[in-house]
This record gives C-alpha cells, structure tokens and sequence, in this order.
C-alpha cells in the first residue's frame, strides 16, 4: 500500500485523544492526552507529541515524552491523571503548554523553549494577589483548558457541565495577561450549560466540555463538546469573550445527523465523548476528533476529516472516514488494515453512546490489538458475530476482480462484501475456524469508481478481521 493518508492518522497502537492540532514552523503538532491500550481510566500516560511537515499529512513523527505526568508538583506521586491540554506561543516567543489534574479544578502551566521539547512546569493560572483560578469564591471548577494568544492577552476557555448541574453555568472565558498566569479579565460565560440554555440557541446542543478557540479572518469559532457527547459544535463571535452564536455540528464520532448514505438517526460507530478542534494546514482547514476502540471509554485514538467553510462562515458537517486527510479517496488496489474501520455495527446493539467504562461485551465488534500498551502490534477488528458488519470510505477502484482477507477465530460462514451498508452482496468469502490469521479469497469483481467498502460476517461462531485485500 502506497502511503496515504489515513484514519487513525497515528500508528493503530497510539491512543492520543483530546488534540489540539497547531502549526508552528511548517509542521502541525498534535497535542491531547494520553490514553492507554487496556487503561483502567482516562489519559494514563505521560504527554507526547507527533508532528507532520504541512504538505505531508501522511507523514506523522513521533516527538516523544514532552512532559510526564509527575512533573507537576501537585502529583509528585502521578495519582492524578494529566486531562487534555493546549499549547499556545506567548508574546515571548515560547511555548506554554495549559492543562488540568483530574482531580484538582485549577490550570496549570508548563513552558518550553521549542514547540514539542521537553516542558517544564511554570506555574498556576491565578489573579493578581496570587489566589489560583478555580479556588476563589464564586469560582467554577476548571477544566479542558483552550487557549490563544493575540498580542499581550491570552484567551482560556474552561469548564464542564454535566447535564442537570445548576452549579456550572458553561463555557468560560479568562483573559491572561503577559506573564501567562496572572488574570487581566475575569471569567465570562461564553457558552451556556443545558439548565441554562432556554432562549440561547444551543438547545440540545449545549455546552458539555472540550473547548477550544481558533480564528479565521475576523471570526472566533468556538469548538466544543456538546452534553450529547459524540457530537463536535462550534459557535461563532467578531469578540473572543463575548457574542458567540451557535452554529452547528462539525463531526460526530458515530455519524449521528449525517443523512448522506444513511438514515440521518442511524450510528454508524460507537459513539461516545469528543475532543478536538479545526487547523488550518497548507490551506486546507481540517477537524481532529477521537474514536473509541477496545470496547471501553478510556482507549481512544484521534482521527482527521477535512472541512469546508460557506460563503457564510458555516461549516458542513462531514462524516468519518477511512481517508482522513489523504485528500480524497484511497487507492483501491493493495491491502489494508482493518483497524482504518470508520463504520463498524452489528444488528443487535441496544446502545451506541453516553455510557462510560468497559460496557462492551462480545456481541459488539470492536477494534483493539495484542500485545499490552505500548507493543506496535497493528490493531484488528475482534468479535465480529453473525451481522457484524466493517465500513471502510472511501476507495477509488479500477478493476478489481479479487478480495482478500486475513480471519481468525472460531468462526464458520462468511464475509459479505459491499459497496452499501445496506447493499446487496457482490459476492461472498467463505471463511472456517483458524486460531492463526489465515488468508481467504474469492473472485469478486467490484465496480470501477470511487465506492465505500462494507464486510459483514454471516454465520456461526466470532471472528477477527486484520485485513483486505484489493487486487
């Protein structure tokens, strides 16, 4: 398989949700937390960075360690888990890297001399007598900070507000002055939480977690996670603390409101929180957002999709795909791990999203991997019962006459392969109990064009997908 790119755009045994993506000196760095491969919780590993040069999205770098999770002196221990964070350039030229404990409501700060270097802890955001954000009177919890610098000022947007909690009122915004801790602006409410939407417009789409502010032209969009959770929305202002007007959903991660291919009701992934924010990049815009792998909450790995702006400033919400940012379709000939699923379901599911933990059984299929956290074992899909069914989008095909895949399990029947979720079959790959991965094939010709690509499993017993093959 030529290089492409694809989703996840890191390597399938990195698990780097929550991202900030933000281009310093012609490479884009990704900046999230850290989850890890069978993690008990949320974000468990030290911060790493991955990087691309702008004009090569396929080609993502690791940075390694920049800052661990005993670093700050809070947790000298590492008890607490390090959340999402955000980087921004202050007014010095150096880079300063805002996150939050997981069981502390204040920001703290790291710095740096270089975009993914080695940070090192700075401080807490506080006002001018030195009380830290978060631990005054009147102050709301901090949480998943955003942040951007124009001039001397920095922007930080926090909060989380969980539905019914009449305690958070949403989406805060604190202006810092140049130092990069000390408040110059107090906290204003820039998004509401659900007990405080009526009238506002975000009804339904209220104000949950993930904030994260960009500009383009003279407009601040405000991205955020909605108290649906898989949900992406941005909101909209001329004024970086005030006005904001909601707009819409970018991404879901289940598909959920895309009416393209599918009823707009229908998930087409397991669904569950989201995190991320929109990049510009070579003059493309994109959105990174999170999946959910392993079955659990707490293993979830980032994805990209290209965006488009209207003459109106809005932004269509796009779908997953298994493409990402390769620009358009990929290359329908070769193999292809099965882990670049961006559609995955089966029949008899009750639910899709909003439930936290380890609440997937074996009647789900599930991408995950061998091996332990940090092995570079290439991820597969697992459980893949009768109806199971795998989507990849999108491939350009020419000519294809046979498909490929790699099984094993115990399983007796056999994969359906489509160009439609709810398609006929173009034909099908009888496959039979095998506890190694073994290579099945069947002359299948599939029509020239760009089409997704649809497996479903028929039969008895669970199998694993690892791959398939267009030839």
């Amino acid at each position: 398989m030529e290089k492409q790119g694809l989703n996840p755009y890191l390597p399938s045994w990195e698990y780097i949700p929550d991202a900030e993506p933000h281009v310093f000196n012609d490479r884009v760095y990704v900046y999230g937390s850290h989850d890890r491969f069978n993690g008990h919780v949320f974000c468990l590993n030290d911060y790493v960075c991955w990087s691309a040069p702008v004009d090569d999205l396929a080609d993502w770098q690791y940075e390694g360690v920049i800052y661990n999770i005993t670093d700050d002196p809070l947790n000298p221990d590492g008890s607490m888990c390090l959340y999402a964070p955000d980087v921004t350039m202050g007014p010095d030229g150096r880079y300063y890297l805002y996150y939050v404990l997981d069981k502390v409501s204040i920001v703290s700060v790291a710095v740096c001399d270089t975009p993914a270097g080695k940070y090192e802890f700075y401080g807490y955001v506080h006002d001018s007598d030195g009380t830290r954000l978060g631990e005054r009177e009147g102050d709301q919890p901090q949480f998943d900070p955003g942040v951007m610098t124009e001039g001397e000022n920095t922007y930080l947007y926090t909060g989380f507000c969980g539905f019914g909690d009449k305690s958070r009122k949403g989406a805060m915004a604190t202006v810092i002055g140049p130092d990069m801790l000390t408040i110059v602006e107090e906290p204003v409410i820039v998004a509401p939480s659900e007990p405080y939407s009526k009238g506002s417009g975000y009804e339904g789409h209220e104000f949950f977690e993930a904030p994260s502010i960009r500009k383009k032209g003279d407009t601040y969009y405000f991205i955020y996670s909605s108290i649906v959770m898989h949900e992406l929305c941005y909101a909209t202002s001329k004024h970086p603390t005030r006005g904001f007007v909601y707009q819409g959903v970018i991404v879901s991660n289940n598909d959920l409101h895309i009416d393209s291919y599918k009823p707009a009701n229908k998930p087409m992934y397991y669904g569950g929180n989201n995190h991320g924010s929109i990049v510009e990049i070579g003059g493309k815009w994109y959105i990174f957002y999170h999946r959910h792998t392993n079955g659990t909450s707490f293993s979830r790995q980032g994805c990209i999709e290209p965006i488009s702006f209207l003459i109106d400033g809005t932004i269509p919400q796009v779908e997953m795909t298994s493409c990402g940012a390769n620009g358009g379709a990929l290359v329908g000939r070769g193999e292809y791990p099965a882990y670049l699923a961006c559609n995955l379901f089966s029949n008899d599911e009750e639910t899709y999203s909003g439930t936290f933990g380890a609440w997937m059984d074996g009647r789900f299929p599930i991408i995950t991997q061998d091996g332990k956290d940090g092995d570079m074992e290439i991820g597969y899909i697992a459980n893949m019962r009768d109806s199971a069914t795998a989507g990849f989008k999108y491939f350009h095909c020419n000519d294809v006459q046979e498909v490929k895949i790699k099984v094993r399990g115990y399983c007796r029947g056999s994969f359906e392969v489509k160009t439609s979720w709810d398609g006929p079959a173009l034909g099908k790959i009888q496959v039979d109990f095998t506890n190694v991965w073994k290579e099945y094939a069947a002359d299948l010709a599939i029509p020239n064009g760009t089409h997704a690509l649809y497996f479903t499993f028929t039969g008895i017993g669970n199998a694993s997908l690892a791959s398939f093959t267009l030839e």
